[in-house]
């Protein structure tokens, strides 16, 4: 089973679209507030990400990132 993260802030339009897409896809997901949360602010950067959303997709042989909300990418990354 793949593991998705997302990192988000409250005031990003595009987080809330992927966040709403992501549960109506039945698609489990953690969330990482950059703004509640220092650690994931570093996280962030780390990954190269100067905005949000960016989501990790995670699964035992590979690890994907993409930067911004990309549907298409994640419905094939996802399978959905």
């Amino acid at each position: 089973m793949k593991k998705v993260i997302i990192y988000s802030q409250e005031t990003c339009p595009p987080c809330h679209k992927e966040k709403i897409w992501l549960k109506e896809n039945g698609i489990e997901f953690e969330e990482r507030d950059i703004r509640k949360n220092d650690q994931y602010l570093q996280e962030l950067i780390e990954l190269g990400a100067a905005a949000t959303p960016a989501t990790i997709i995670k699964d035992d042989d590979s690890e994907e990132v993409i930067l911004g909300f990309d549907q298409a990418k994640l419905a094939q990354i996802l399978g959905v």
